[in-house]
């Protein structure tokens, strides 16, 4: 399953690099501090890279979060479990 998706990727990327040599219009991007002159490829190549990071950086700490949870949720549960499994022994030796 990851080789089909990573396949997608390269396929998405090859067509990405395509249509950008097709487009070589230079456009004026003004951000926040200064104004540049860039080619709409590049420009769109950058923006996406940049939007790419951010989503992974985003999704990799929640699964990071949820991995901690569950290895801590884990733990605890196999604690209460060897506490009632005690319990439950003890309760027998008592009868």
């Amino acid at each position: 399953m990851k080789i089909v998706g990573i396949i997608i990727l390269i396929v998405c990327f090859l067509i990405t690099l395509a249509l950008g040599a097709q487009n070589q219009v230079m456009v004026d991007f003004d951000f926040l501090i200064a104004k540049g002159q860039f080619q709409l490829s590049t420009l769109l190549g950058v923006t996406f890279g940049i939007g790419f990071a951010i989503g992974w950086l985003i999704c990799g700490s929640m699964y990071l979060k949820a991995r901690f949870t569950r290895n801590r949720l884990t733990k605890k549960v196999a604690k209460q479990e060897k506490e009632l499994e005690q319990l439950r022994s003890a309760e027998t030796a008592k009868e």
